[in-house]
């Protein structure tokens, strides 16, 4: 008789198995033969699923998960770290043309979100 290879059921599998066991239509050796795993496993799902079922109506259970606490000023100060690597090149690229041209580029330096405006 040769052993069969450990299995590792995903989570909805159990709920699932264990959520037929909760309902009283079938024994635990039909659902047994019908998830094709041995009875113990079965109520051991079962107990586990009744244990923590408490906690889905407890306190502090909302609709999803608890959305952790957002420091804007961070957020802010990223973005402009972003912005400001992005448009740093192009500044560059306006100052050297402005040199290689010979215009004044402390305009183009002064209104750098503007992209029509010349050197």
């Amino acid at each position: 008789m040769s052993r069969r290879p450990r299995r590792n059921h995903i989570p909805a599998f159990k709920a699932k198995v264990a959520l037929a066991a909760i309902k009283v239509d079938r024994t635990l050796a039909q659902l047994a033969e019908q998830f094709d795993v041995h009875p113990n496993q079965i109520t051991s799902w079962k107990a586990q699923l009744e244990g923590a079922a408490s906690g889905v109506f407890g306190p502090g259970s909302g609709n999803g998960a608890a959305h952790p606490a957002v420091d804007v000023k961070s957020l802010h100060a990223k973005i402009g770290e972003l912005t400001l690597g992005l448009m740093l090149p192009r500044l560059m690229f306006r100052a050297a043309a402005c040199l290689v041209i010979g215009r004044s580029c402390a305009r183009s330096i002064i209104a750098l979100r503007s992209e029509a405006r010349p050197c």
